[in-house]
């Protein structure tokens, strides 16, 4: 199979999509982030990376509590709203009618409508050029009651929304199940 090469690009895809909540200027924030991912597990640690010019970023700071929301795939127009406008210049919580609440760090605004949630403390703050990688430890995760399929979460009924910029940016829905994990790969027999 023959290859191009394309130079540096961002062609990770799908890309989660994240609606990060902070306190800024003492009021709830959102900004839609798909640069993210779990990054370790003990401590249960999740990373966003934000560009520095983003109004979110001037209320995460160290030791603090940020959110990571997950959007379902009927939220795409919010989603896409708290990507495109800045909260220093519009009330995204207003605007997109998010019921806002607040859990065990206290801090860490959380939209309710989102089927899951993850309060996190900022752990680390590493300086990239455009963007901060921000390192969240999860202090709690919250998920809807609908979301449980006998007694276990359930990624179909959490149905998150995904991102992808190729052939342009575009969200998505999960699709069919191709195999189980952790299991398809031990058919390919070793010598």
């Amino acid at each position: 199979m023959t290859k191009r090469t394309l130079g540096p690009t961002n062609l990770v895809c799908p890309m989660p999509v994240f609606l990060v909540g902070a306190e800024v200027n003492g009021k709830p924030n959102f900004l839609t982030v798909a640069w993210g991912s779990v990054a370790a597990g003990t401590p249960l640690t999740l990373v966003v990376a934000i560009n520095k010019k983003r109004y979110t970023a001037q209320g995460i700071q160290p030791g603090k509590g940020f959110s990571v929301n997950i959007p379902s795939v009927d939220m795409a127009r919010e989603v896409d709203f708290c990507g495109i406008n800045s909260g220093s210049r519009v009330d995204k919580v207003s605007a997109c009618k998010f019921k806002v609440f607040y859990g065990k760090t206290g801090n860490a605004p959380l939209i309710e409508q989102c089927p899951l949630n993850f309060e996190c403390t900022v752990l680390h703050i590493l300086d990239l050029g455009s963007h901060l990688l921000i390192a969240g430890k999860v202090e709690e995760t919250h998920i809807s009651e609908n979301c449980f399929t006998e007694g276990k979460p359930d990624v179909a009924r959490i149905n998150p929304l995904a991102f992808a910029n190729a052939p342009e940016a575009r969200y998505l829905a999960l699709g069919e199940v191709i195999a189980k994990a952790f299991s398809v790969g031990k058919e390919i027999k070793t010598e």
